[in-house]
């Protein structure tokens, strides 16, 4: 396993780390410690979860996914060993039943902290995200953006002061964003700058062969500004491997299961898939360790963030790591890519 460092936290991170969105929805109690078994023997030593989680987020299971990674942390005691990352909801109204609707204010993040802390088992997180901004902006599948001035949300001052306060408490040791544009992670940075506040080390966005969007605007402030890319949604949903082309519906799939995620169903993304699998096999590859193997060859990149639902996906995905494309291949990549620009943001 390779690492590397998080932003300019002095943190070094594993190149995979493990996503816990599945805990307590398509995934046991069992089967989360299972997976945390066989990825920290890999030498995985990053986890990644978040206090609305499992997805799709309700009422009934909110809070699982944490709380099965403090139970293992307690089971373990390795709390010590592993970076523990997590996030604070901004607004939707599909989270309502969440403290009536989570902002990111300072009563809202101080309340979230504490009943992750809780959850957890633990007295600090290593590095607490911003899960989306709390300005309507383009995230979650959105390319364009649609300005108004009637838009009344937290101000991302505000929200960096809380965050502040919580890392001198030392409840939390390092501050990350998610969801974030340009514009936001900027502004997060000019704040942290001219009111001596914590500087963000991270941005958790999705990339994939199929949403390079981040190249855009994200890459340049990552490089230059050190802050590292926590690469969320690395094989499209599972698209990438595959395993949903010619209309298949693998049983206990998240796309069988959930038909809400359409982000990379599209006809477009769909083509697409089909010519990075042929891409892979023609090369002797299992088109998902491909998929990730590029991932893990940009030089932005701090962390691909994998989930699994079964402990054979868990270990192909592990072992896509061991993966070096060569120029010849990401020149075919880069083909592909100009074929379809990103067709499944």
């Amino acid at each position: 396993m390779r690492y590397n460092q998080l932003g300019n936290s002095g943190l070094n991170v594993s190149q995979i780390g493990l996503g816990s969105m599945t805990w307590g929805e398509q995934n046991s109690q069992q089967e989360a410690f299972e997976q945390l078994d066989l990825a920290t023997d890999a030498g995985v030593n990053f986890v990644d979860t978040a206090e609305i989680y499992p997805v799709p987020p309700c009422q009934a299971t909110q809070g699982e996914s944490e709380r099965f990674l403090g139970k293992w942390l307690k089971k373990t005691g390795l709390r010590d060993k592993i970076i523990i990352a997590t996030k604070v909801s901004g607004p939707g109204e599909f989270l309502a039943y969440l403290r009536n609707g989570p902002r990111l204010d300072a009563s809202n993040i101080n309340k979230a902290v504490e009943q992750s802390l809780q959850r957890l088992q633990t007295d600090y997180i290593d590095l607490y995200q911003t899960h989306w901004p709390d300005r309507p902006t383009n995230f979650f599948g959105q390319l364009g953006y649609k300005h108004s001035n009637k838009d009344q949300w937290i101000a991302i001052e505000d929200t960096l002061e809380t965050l502040g306060r919580l890392v001198d408490a030392g409840k939390i040791r390092h501050i990350g964003i998610s969801n974030e544009t340009p514009w936001g992670t900027m502004k997060y940075l000019q704040t942290a700058s001219t009111r001596q506040l914590p500087r963000v080390v991270s941005i958790q966005n999705p990339y994939n062969l199929l949403n390079r969007s981040f190249e855009i605007g994200l890459a340049e402030i990552a490089h230059r500004e050190k802050i590292g890319l926590l690469a969320y949604s690395p094989l499209g949903f599972g698209t990438l491997c595959g395993k949903y082309l010619g209309g298949k519906q693998p049983e206990k799939a998240r796309l069988t299961r959930f038909s809400r995620f359409t982000r990379y169903s599209n006809s477009e993304a769909v083509n697409a898939t089909q010519c990075y699998v042929d891409l892979a096999i023609e090369n002797g590859l299992d088109p998902g360790q491909m998929a990730l193997a590029f991932i893990h060859s940009r030089s932005f990149l701090s962390s691909t963030i994998i989930g699994a639902t079964t402990l054979k996906q868990l270990k192909s995905n592990l072992d896509s790591s061991k993966i070096q494309l060569s120029k010849e291949l990401l020149g075919e990549i880069e083909k592909l890519h100009s074929r379809f620009p990103n067709p499944g943001p």
